[in-house]
């Protein structure tokens, strides 16, 4: 049964949410059965695992739609992708699309780093659940991150094919276990689009003297200074990206980590600071409350001091010890062996039944 891996959303320097989730569950499922990955740029390959691979164009092109003739060529039985978008145009092998969030049903505005034309398709695409629906259907079976957007793709019936749900999971730092820190380090990892809201976490600093959030991400010249003009001076650190090792020093440094997300798919970073044993500070939002369980503690996602609250709130010995420790019990459920053995299970009943 030969199984190839759509890798091309993988990131050249860093990972965003798709790219992790693309490296971490292809590197998982091949300690279960062999995987040939699929590129379009080999610089692609420093950031997945050891693997045989081919090549081909990338998603964006005009030619996506023809894609799968490539596939065929390579005898493919089942292709699997982490987006919707691969193509399927005289495919003869086993498909399977994964569709990661209901978002931008909802917030309507496009991922900046595409081009005009692209994220104008994206728009109207959203417009209604139709051209999803005709997306999805194309496939076999259809993939998603969490039992959240699962019960939101049923409610509107966005597809016929049998859904399974694959969560993402982190690598366990060996972090040791740690005790509380008189730090008053906040940190949010993840971009700066609306339905992020991180404008709550810059106006909450006027209710925390002392304290400094760090956004890790990287952010353009102009979203800077909006964000900066909604805080105290000095109380917000842009870090403008930062390496994998800055990344888990911050963590390990932090109080907390925060996120005021109105709307989420998932939130591997979430994952990623429990892991670290940081204890989560974030918005009440459905998604929020799978990811963090009784390990996170919520706020109004619009009400800032609702957030400083919160904060303040565990910011003592006995509530911080308590959630690191639950923080790495929750952490536990989400890791790539389990979502690796569930896909082996699925590409198997769908080869099967070929």
């Amino acid at each position: 049964m030969k199984v190839i891996f759509d890798c091309r959303y993988t990131r050249l320097e860093r990972h965003d949410g798709i790219s992790r989730y693309t490296a971490g569950l292809v590197e998982a499922f091949s300690k279960l059965h062999p995987v040939t990955m699929l590129i379009h740029d080999e610089r692609q390959l420093r950031m997945l695992p050891d693997l045989p691979w081919i090549k081909s164009r990338p998603s964006a092109s005009l030619l996506e739609p023809w894609s799968s003739l490539r596939l065929n060529r390579e005898n493919a039985d089942v292709v699997f992708s982490p987006m919707q978008t691969i193509g399927s145009v005289g495919r003869r092998f086993k498909l399977i699309l994964t569709l990661h969030d209901m978002v931008f049903y909802r917030t309507r505005k496009p991922p900046a780093e595409f081009n005009w034309a692209i994220r104008a398709g994206w728009w109207a695409f959203h417009l209604a659940y139709w051209p999803q629906r005709l997306t999805l259907n194309r496939a076999d079976a259809v993939v998603t991150g969490s039992y959240n957007c699962e019960r939101e793709m049923r409610e509107v019936r966005l597809t016929k094919r049998p859904i399974s749900v694959i969560r993402p999971g982190v690598p366990d730092i060996g972090a040791a276990p740690r005790s509380y820190t008189s730090s008053k380090m906040l940190v949010y990892m993840g971009t700066f689009m609306p339905n992020k809201n991180v404008e709550t976490l810059a106006k909450a600093m006027h209710f925390l003297p002392g304290y400094r959030l760090h956004l890790l991400s990287r952010i353009n010249d102009e979203t800077r200074s909006r964000i900066a003009a909604l805080a105290p001076a000095d109380s917000i650190v842009f870090e403008n990206g930062v390496t994998d090792e800055d990344y888990q020093e911050r963590l390990l440094d932090a109080m907390a980590m925060v996120s005021a997300c109105r709307d989420e798919g998932f939130g591997i970073p979430l994952i990623e600071g429990m892991v670290a044993g940081t204890p989560l500070v974030i918005s009440d939002i459905p998604v929020f409350r799978e990811v963090g369980g009784a390990a996170a503690t919520y706020f109004d996602e619009d009400n800032p001091r609702a957030f400083a609250d919160a904060v303040r709130s565990i910011d003592n010995p006995t509530d911080w010890n308590r959630l690191t420790a639950q923080s790495r019990e929750q952490a536990a459920q989400f890791n790539w062996e389990v979502g690796a053995k569930k896909l082996l299970e699925l590409v198997t009943s769908l080869t099967s039944a070929r």
